[in-house]
Parts: C-alpha cells; sequence; structure tokens
C-alpha cells in the first residue's frame, strides 16, 4: 500500500465515480482503477460497489476512508511540523463559523492571522454549528466558531467558550406587539416564526426554551442564513428570534427583548492535537479576546482547552 493508490481511492469514495476521481487526481481512469485493484487485493477486501450507474462505499471500504483520512491528513502535516520545529508556520488553516456570529470581529482577526503568517492558505465556510464540529473531529476542518444551546455538550474537540448571548424577538415595526416595551414566550404562541431547521443547534434554542415555558411555537419558515430571518420580519410574514448583536445589525424591524428568553453560548473548537496553523490560530484568538497584541510566532503557545 502506498500514498498514491491511498489519494486515489479517497478521490473515488468523495466525488462517487472513478471518472470524477481520475481528473482529480490528473491522470487516466484505467491508470486509477488498476492501482484501486491491487490495493483492494493487498487489503483481501472490496472496497467499493461498483454499478453502471454509481459508486458507493462498502462496510470495509467505510473503514478505510475512515483510517485514510486520518493517514494523509498526518502526511500532510509532516512537512508544517518540521517547518514549525524550525519557527516557520505555514500550511493549511480550515476556518468555519455562524452566520450569526456577533462580538467578534471575524475577518479583521484574519486579516492579523494572514499579516503575521503569510505562508499559511486560509479557507472559511459558513455553517451549521453541528456540521462543523464533526468537520473538526474529522480534522477536514481545524477551528469553528459555534453557537449552542447552554445545555448542550461538545465532546471529542478542544473549546473556548466566547460567551453567552440571550435571543431578542424581532418584528416588523406595525406588528402589534412592536409597541409593547418587552414580550414573553407565551405571547408569541400564535405567530408565525422564521427559524432555523429543526434539528440544528440554533433550532433546539428556541424549542427547549419554549418547551420550558410550556408553549406552543409555529415555525413557518425554515432558513439556513440569518439574514432571511432580516428579509422574512421586513416583509410582515413572521417573528424571529435572534441573538441581541444580530438584531441590532437589522433595519427595518423592531427588537424586543424576551423575559424568558432562549439564550445560546458561542465557542471557539479545535482538535485535540492542532496543527501549527491552528495551533497559531487559537493563540491569536486568545489575544484578541484579552485584548492583547499579537505575538510573534516565537512565542505562540497554544491555548488552554475545557
Amino acid at each position: 500500500m502506498n500514498l498514491k493508490q491511498i489519494e486515489y481511492a479517497l478521490a473515488v469514495a468523495e466525488e462517487g465515480s472513478f471518472t470524477r476521481a481520475a481528473e482529480r487526481c490528473h491522470t487516466v481512469q484505467s491508470a486509477l482503477s488498476h492501482q484501486i485493484a491491487r490495493l483492494e487485493r493487498q487489503l483481501g477486501a472490496q472496497l467499493f460497489e461498483r454499478t453502471s450507474r454509481r459508486v458507493a462505499l462498502t462496510p470495509a471500504g467505510e473503514a478505510f476512508v475512515h483510517s485514510a483520512r486520518a493517514a494523509m491528513e498526518a502526511t500532510r502535516r509532516i512537512g508544517d511540523e518540521v517547518a514549525a520545529a524550525c519557527g516557520q508556520v505555514r500550511g493549511r488553516l480550515s476556518l468555519g463559523m455562524i452566520s450569526s456570529l456577533t462580538g467578534l470581529d471575524v475577518v479583521a482577526l484574519i486579516a492579523t492571522f494572514h499579516q503575521q503568517y503569510p505562508d499559511v492558505h486560509i479557507h472559511l465556510n459558513v455553517g451549521r454549528s453541528e456540521w462543523m464540529v464533526d468537520e473538526v473531529r474529522a480534522r477536514r476542518m481545524d477551528v469553528a466558531l459555534i453557537g449552542v444551546w447552554p445545555g448542550a455538550a461538545v465532546q471529542g474537540v478542544a473549546t473556548r467558550a466566547l460567551g453567552d448571548e440571550e435571543l431578542m424577538a424581532v418584528v416588523h415595526p406595525d406588528h402589534p406587539l412592536a409597541r409593547l416595551p418587552h414580550l414573553a414566550l407565551a405571547q408569541l404562541a400564535d405567530q408565525p416564526l422564521v427559524d432555523f431547521a429543526a434539528g440544528t443547534g440554533a433550532r433546539r434554542q428556541t424549542d427547549e426554551a419554549f418547551a420550558a415555558a410550556q408553549v406552543a411555537h409555529q415555525v413557518q419558515f425554515e432558513i439556513t442564513d440569518m439574514r432571511l430571518v432580516e428579509q422574512f420580519v421586513q416583509h410582515g410574514l413572521a417573528v424571529g428570534l435572534v441573538p441581541a448583536g444580530v438584531a441590532q445589525g437589522f433595519a427595518g424591524v423592531a427588537a424586543l427583548p424576551i423575559s424568558d428568553a432562549p439564550s445560546r453560548r458561542v465557542y471557539a473548537v479545535w482538535s485535540h492535537t492542532p496543527s501549527p496553523a491552528a495551533a497559531a490560530f487559537v493563540a491569536m484568538l486568545e489575544q484578541a479576546l484579552a485584548g492583547q497584541a499579537p505575538k510573534p510566532p516565537s512565542m505562540v503557545r497554544l491555548a488552554p482547552v475545557i
């Protein structure tokens, strides 16, 4: 077994096609197929179910992919670790964040990091908290900034709590509720709501709060981006529940505090064995939260974990 065979097999698993995998690996399909067949003989197991329409992983293939990704990641990091030992931080830094993050200027932080570590290639993805935690556990993402309801456990990763935020109600300025100084969740029982999809961490914040208050609620519009909440409320189609910092940035809506408001806890999460670039970013994040100037690379230390 060699790294090229592992690379080819992972490409097929991720692309779901021998043709697309060959294109991705810049080789001809016959050569790629030959190497994978040879790998399967060496392992004594079939990795892929092949039909005229699709390519799917077998149970043996699923087990292979789990270990193969870790092996490729370890191989990729060899050069980065050696460079870090010589005082140079380089390589790749994959970041993730929720769309409703407030209280931290992520773009400014990335700009500072890029200025200090120009040899690190940075990639940012905005997504759901659950997906990003899974990506960090699988080492496909280095650091993620997520939001979960306070009772949720974030497991399998290193964490740093960034703070708690209460949610506010946002309504159209002409909505009857807009004239009130504050609300209780019971007053939203009959209101159409706009919220994230059921099962997501963001949605659980509101579902748990309504359940605790023994109040029924109806989510009429399920969205994936916080800015859609603003648009639905601006058109008078629904009431939204958003973090106070997000509500302050909305235009054309009325924001109201809620006496029994749901809340969320914001975390930074990363692998227990971070790459040099990830360790440097976490250290810079700690410095930013503490209001300190970034330290030079030789002084970077991994932030304490929970």
